[in-house]
């Protein structure tokens, strides 16, 4: 829908990664724009992150899963690219 897109859009717009809960509000004439991206939204069963994804689908725990899988993907490309600057500076430290 327009809706996703434009809140896919502005989280990307800010560097957004994991999750955020995109809030718009309606012009006069009832076209959408962007209010808030929300990076830190309230995550209990009655917060509104939890049950719009609920309400798209997506039960509670599968959405904790999927948002583990995000970090942990994350946490790995960080820690590949350390090592990956660490090999290529090794052989510049051994010469100093």
């Amino acid at each position: 829908t327009e809706l996703r897109r434009m809140a896919v859009e502005g989280f990307g717009a800010i560097g957004g990664w994991g999750m955020a809960r995109v809030d718009f509000l309606l012009d006069d004439d009832g076209s959408p724009y962007i209010n808030e991206i929300n990076t830190l939204p309230g995550f209990t069963r009655i917060s509104m992150y939890p049950r719009l994804w609920e309400i798209s689908g997506v039960p509670l725990p599968a959405l904790v899963d999927r948002l583990v899988e995000i970090a942990l993907a994350r946490f790995n490309r960080r820690e590949n690219l350390h090592s990956a600057i660490g090999d290529w500076l090794a052989p510049l430290a051994a010469q100093s």
